[in-house]
């Protein structure tokens, strides 16, 4: 059997297993051992395998991870996250659509200090669901906000999406943070601008709420400075030069836990349920990156990527198609994979396409390293968009856990977001300096 063949062999038994429901990270790790054994031997398999687990685990820049988990666990069992919102609720709930505004604000908050789409999803939406049909808010449409604004948990940073990136393309994780800030700044104005337009055609579907006084809009204001302090000192910290990425995780979970310890509903039980969830959090993604360190090196002996890196320059497509049809491709992926799974998967195969295919000179990118964090901020987009894409969405089954909207009302309430990030993904890739502004004043 040619590698070609033995590498196609070893993606059907990846996508075999993953269809079987075996977690993806064994997935991948039986699939590159079988393949890596096929082409070389079994030590050099088991050899990759003991490598790869004892260079992850002892890969210093990898534990942000655990700790911007667990910062954004405990600012979610303290009740942080209740404050966050209520701050953005006290200063625009009144307006039309005041609570999805509140949430898409909380959202990005939250983003902030936890890292995690699922967990900005699940944490906001048991807050503003409940506050969303106190107030005869159409359910479709709120669970739509509170979806799409849980995406905004793995562009915003900290984030794990970006952190898994940097892995992978051995990138600087601190760039790659401040890289998605302003497109995610872009994308959650996005969200508020679509909420505008579509209460402005139904104003039922998003009533006004109460308004409050000056008095407690600065009371709540001050009840959620701690978050907005621990933001600024961390992500603050990493665009200063005072803090590398390890450091400013560092900071911002021992904050959190300083500012969490006064608070009644901060408990011992409290605070031992963040460390357990953060615990399989974190195990979760590390041995997401261990399988893809076993599965990556059978790849590169198959010479898959490189064959289609050649066929598809020799094709002569535009640059801008070629984009156009990986970022479709991926789109439809995303529609049945696990983002994550969809990037370890794929990001071998197309990254080496994407550095040949002249789109660096066309759009103006001055070097190979802004080419790999660009892509970047663009791929974690549509991992985005993979969230909320039916039918395995993640984000939409969490959003139903906490909602009585049925699935099919809350991928309606979806689509206008969709859309919206849609046209975000269009706009970062026209401009490439919205992502790589900040990355290149970094100190």
């Amino acid at each position: 059997m040619t590698p070609i063949a033995t590498g196609f062999a070893g993606l059907a038994l990846l996508l075999v297993l993953m269809a079987l429901r075996v977690p993806v990270a064994f997935a991948m790790i039986v699939s590159g051992l079988a393949g890596i054994t096929m082409l070389n031997s079994w030590s050099a398999a088991t050899a990759t395998l003991f490598t790869e687990t004892w260079g992850t685990l002892t890969y210093v820049e990898l534990t942000v991870i655990p700790l911007f988990v667990l910062m954004g666990n405990i600012a979610s069992a303290s009740g942080m996250s209740r404050d966050l919102y209520n701050m953005a609720y006290a200063w625009i709930g009144h307006f039309r659509g005041g609570l999805a505004h509140a949430t898409i604000l909380g959202c990005t908050g939250f983003a902030a200090l936890s890292g995690s789409s699922v967990a900005s999803a699940l944490t906001l939406g048991r807050v503003a669901l409940p506050e969303m049909k106190r107030f005869g808010y159409d359910a479709k449409f709120g669970a739509g906000a509170v979806a799409a604004g849980g995406t905004l948990g793995i562009l915003i940073p900290p984030s794990t999406g970006f952190i898994i990136y940097a892995i992978l393309t051995e990138e600087s994780i601190g760039r790659l943070f401040l890289a998605g800030v302003i497109p995610g700044l872009i994308l959650s104005g996005g969200f508020m601008l679509t909420i505008w337009v579509l209460t402005l055609i139904r104003p039922s579907i998003g009533p006004a709420g109460e308004r409050f006084g000056l008095a407690e809009r600065f009371r709540y204001l001050l009840r959620g400075t701690a978050i907005l302090l621990i933001i600024v000192l961390s992500i603050g910290g990493i665009y200063g030069g005072i803090f590398t990425p390890v450091e400013a995780a560092a900071v911002g979970a021992t904050l959190a836990l300083v500012f969490s310890l006064p608070r009644k509903q901060f408990t011992l039980k409290a605070l031992v349920d963040a460390i357990l969830s953060t615990v399989a959090t974190s195990a979760m993604i590390y041995f997401i990156i261990i399988g893809a360190s076993v599965f990556s090196p059978f790849l590169a002996l198959t010479r898959i990527p490189d064959a289609l890196a050649d066929g598809l320059v020799e094709l002569a497509l535009h640059p801008l198609v070629l984009l156009a049809l990986i970022l479709a491709v991926f789109i439809m992926l995303g529609t049945f994979l696990d983002g994550f799974a969809m990037m370890v998967l794929v990001l071998p195969i197309v990254l080496p396409i994407i550095q040949q295919s002249g789109i660096a000179e066309l759009l103006g990118i001055a070097s190979q390293s802004d080419l790999i964090i660009w892509f970047g901020v663009i791929m974690v987009i549509v991992l985005e968009m993979a969230l909320i894409s039916p039918p395995v969405g993640m984000n939409v089954f969490v959003v139903k856990s906490v909602s009585d909207a049925s699935m099919s009302e809350i991928y309606r309430g979806i689509m206008p977001f969709w859309v919206t990030m849609l046209a975000c993904l269009i706009v970062v890739t026209a401009f490439p300096s919205l992502a790589l502004y900040l990355p290149g004043t970094m100190r």
